[in-house]
């Protein structure tokens, strides 16, 4: 009963985070500005926990979502969803998302490290604070487990 009750609950927190970027995206009413959302599939894959292997089975995304106008960044938000069995059985270890910044030539001039997760989770998820970049480009998300990079999801910044 107990493993339904978590895989219920995983779904739920998945699915709490599809709305919050949804409602991040989406807004309000009021001045013009640029904002997109945009998933990734992360391919199946195995990885080593501590001796025993672990299996990624396909069904789970990347998400990015970023909401801003020109080069100031008012919010960005990434995380990964899984759907289907992969949202019951999918956890992941020693995990990481960084934001980084490219200019136009995809030259990338900032990477924002996020912090290494050992515990393990089915929807990982991080957030950035506001600022404003120096160049147009593109902005990505990168998402690492075991240190290994898994999926990219990226959204130009133009004029």
């Amino acid at each position: 009963m107990s493993t339904l009750r978590n895989a219920t609950r995983r779904l739920v927190t998945a699915g709490g985070a599809v709305a919050l970027i949804a409602a991040v995206t989406l807004g309000a009413g009021g001045p013009a500005r640029a904002s997109a959302t945009g998933s990734t599939p992360i391919g199946t894959f195995d990885y080593d926990l501590r001796g025993a292997g672990v299996k990624v089975p396909v069904g789970c995304f990347l998400t990015h979502s970023i909401d801003g106008s020109g080069r100031r960044i008012k919010s960005q938000l990434a995380g990964v969803d899984c759907m289907g069995l992969a949202a019951t059985f999918s956890k992941f270890c020693n995990w990481r998302i960084d934001f980084a910044f490219a200019d136009t030539d995809n030259r990338t001039y900032r990477t924002s490290r996020g912090a290494t997760h050992l515990e393990c989770r089915g929807n990982p998820l991080r957030r950035a604070t506001a600022q404003t970049l120096p160049k147009y480009g593109k902005a990505c998300a990168k998402f690492y487990v075991n240190g290994k990079l898994r999926a990219v999801q990226c959204h130009f910044i133009t004029k």
